[in-house]
């Protein structure tokens, strides 16, 4: 290889890297009892909460943000094994001594020293009230006829914050276990074709959980104005897009 080229490949990792350590996410703050709730915005599934001086993320993926300069977690998430929510490396980065990693039942054995919690299951962890609910598709299947995701493997989390419940929904179609959530604060609903929600179905599941604030999130190319649009009539409910493409 010519000095050039080496050269080139240099200064391409060296803007790559710059540009990564000066991502600016985007982050909205949410008043809760115990304080306000901040939501950082990193991109498709990965985001974290910072709440009380901790931290929470939740599907973090190399992929999609500068792992090694956003703030090490107390508590993650994974909702299921796929690529675009389970990426060890992600994990490795934000872990430090104390960080606790909560898995779904497909993710068993993937991640060392993480607990696996299945559908149903409700804990508190680092101080958060955490519940894993069910999260897979009814009508969207693979060629083979096997859903995206299948019933029991992937979880969606609701975590408390003060008297804030929010509601991270993981890789869903509207489900009848929606109708069993109870009070919702805020939801973030995936939307994206085959894999999870059109929009006429995440404005179903939003009609069905009733949160005060939903994001849409892991939404890829799905215009999402039209879940605006499918709301507007739906009084209580705001819809706040964000980049989580």
């Amino acid at each position: 290889m010519s000095k050039i080229s080496l050269m080139l490949i240099f200064l391409t990792v060296g803007f790559t890297m710059a540009g990564a350590v000066l991502q600016k996410l985007e982050e909205d703050s949410i008043p809760t009892s115990g304080g306000d709730l901040r939501i950082s915005f990193v991109g498709h599934a990965s985001l974290f909460f910072t709440f009380d001086g901790k931290v929470v993320h939740i599907d973090p993926v190399s992929g999609e943000g500068d792992y090694r300069s956003f703030p090490k977690a107390d508590l993650i998430l994974i909702t299921h094994e796929h690529f675009d929510h389970l990426d060890a490396e992600a994990i490795r980065l934000i872990r430090k001594p104390g960080t606790q990693v909560v898995i779904s039942q497909a993710c068993a054995g993937k991640i060392k020293d993480a607990a696996v919690m299945k559908n149903g299951d409700q804990k508190t962890i680092q101080g958060f009230d955490v519940q894993a609910v069910s999260a897979y598709n009814i009508l969207h299947k693979r060629s083979d006829g096997a859903p995206f995701h299948s019933k029991g493997l992937g979880n969606g989390y609701i975590i408390t914050f003060g008297d804030k419940r929010v509601y991270v929904a993981g890789d869903t179609e509207p489900i009848p276990e929606m109708k069993s959530l109870g009070a919702v604060d805020v939801a973030f609903l995936p939307m994206n074709l085959p894999y999870t929600m059109s929009p006429e179905m995440a404005a179903e599941a939003a009609r069905t959980i009733r949160p005060k604030i939903l994001y849409p999130y892991h939404y890829g190319e799905t215009d999402t104005s039209k879940l605006l649009e499918l709301l507007k009539s739906s009084p209580g409910i705001e819809v706040r897009i964000r980049r989580m493409n």
